[in-house]
């Protein structure tokens, strides 16, 4: 078996190729995040004007503090809500129009690939429509059925709403994922499945998805960092974190206490143990679902 492998000439052209991304990367990812670091053991004051060292008491003061633990069980809730959701709808979507025949599953597959255009802050703004108390279409379906919605008072509806609009989001991503993963199935393992007599349902539980491992392990990372990262603007344009932080998750507390009540410090510290969280909780997600992937 002969490798190519190819051999640059210049020995300088492989480091120019790369300079690119790699300046990008240090400026808008180590050196952020460095800063951040640093600054978590400062308390400055709200201009920036005066800064004093405290080491690790703004570590300590953020885990001492009630309501950033319930800040991150809130953010558990959500990342499980909008994954389970998320990955279960794209999957079904994916097989249904995998299913289809090729000329009408183009049409179904272009409408569910559409909400994913959808910027999160406009998805907040269509579901605020949707489900405003007053005037939301859905919210008057819900009031002729004598549910009494209000989602601007109750921490539980606003959360509930706050989990579908992301996951509804997020279904057209793991929709396009899944059914590029369905049509890299050889159609002689289904046909001797079928031929073996399996029915549908075995098939796809002891042919389909095991082949997908792959594509469900990518998609268990991505959809864990959408959830806790780009959620903020549905979060915003809904709840804006609350009410009573019923909604407020992780990053929106970083933005909460960092740009609204200015405690930078604080706010350092927050952002330091999401990074180092989510770092943590990739490796091992990768580690351990790795074997799978054969």
């Amino acid at each position: 078996m002969v490798s190519k492998q190819i051999v640059f000439k210049q020995k300088l052209l492989p480091y120019l190729l790369i300079l690119p991304e790699a300046v990008i990367i240090l400026v808008f990812f180590f050196w952020p995040a460095s800063q951040a670091v640093l600054q978590s053991f400062f308390r400055e004051d709200p201009w920036g004007l005066s800064k004093q060292f405290v080491g690790i008491a703004n570590y300590l003061t953020l885990f001492s503090d009630e309501g950033y633990l319930k800040v991150i069980l809130t953010t558990l809730y959500l990342s499980s809500v909008v994954t389970v959701f998320s990955l279960l709808g794209g999957l079904v979507f994916a097989w249904l129009v995998f299913s289809l025949p090729k000329k009408h599953g183009s049409m179904y597959q272009t409408l569910v690939i559409w909400p994913y255009a959808v910027a999160p802050a406009t998805a907040g703004v269509v579901w605020l429509f949707l489900f405003n108390p007053r005037v939301g279409i859905a919210a008057l379906v819900l009031e002729y059925f004598n549910v009494d919605w209000n989602y601007v008072l109750n921490g539980s509806q606003a959360l509930l709403l706050v989990s579908l609009a992301a996951s509804w989001k997020r279904i057209s991503y793991n929709f396009l994922f899944f059914l590029a993963g369905f049509m890299s199935i050889p159609r002689s393992l289904v046909e001797s499945a079928v031929v073996d007599g399996a029915g549908r349902l075995m098939v796809f539980r002891k042919v389909i998805l095991p082949l997908l491992n792959p594509v469900i392990t990518f998609l268990l990372t991505m959809n864990l960092l959408y959830s806790v990262f780009d959620t903020f603007g549905t979060i915003h344009q809904l709840t804006q974190g609350g009410p009573n932080h019923a909604t407020e998750t992780l990053v929106y507390k970083v933005f909460s206490d960092g740009f609204l009540g200015l405690d930078l410090g604080g706010s350092s510290a927050q952002s330091v143990v999401i990074m180092t969280a989510v770092i943590i909780i990739t490796v091992i997600q990768f580690k351990f679902t790795q074997r799978k992937v054969v």
